[in-house]
């Protein structure tokens, strides 16, 4: 069993925001196992038109926030689009995921 030593990221963030019909969660920090289901939590909003999921802040993502993002997409569908920074883009291509079309330009 893995424990992680120095618990959460202390910058980690997840703040949702809903304008105009459509959910922005913009997401901060590393997203791992100790914080991967509070992005996913604060990214399940009913009733919207759309959702964008901003991981332009992300410094590290792994396979849970993988699995996170994967569940949001079954959840949202067509309405969901993604969009990465660098390090998030870059483990979504070593992941094959690289091609969805949630996954923002």
């Amino acid at each position: 069993m893995f424990v992680d030593q120095e618990g959460p990221d202390p910058n980690f963030s997840a703040i949702a925001a809903v304008a105009d019909g459509r959910a922005t969660v913009t997401v901060t920090g590393e997203v791992d196992m100790s914080t991967a289901d509070d992005m996913l939590r604060a990214a399940m909003t009913d009733d919207v038109a759309a959702t964008t999921l901003d991981l332009r802040r992300v410094t590290f993502f792994d396979s849970a926030a993988i699995h996170a993002v994967l569940q949001l997409a079954d959840f949202h569908g067509p309405k969901l689009t993604v969009l990465p920074s660098a390090q998030v883009r870059r483990v979504l291509e070593i992941s094959g995921l690289a091609g969805q079309p949630w996954l923002s330009d």
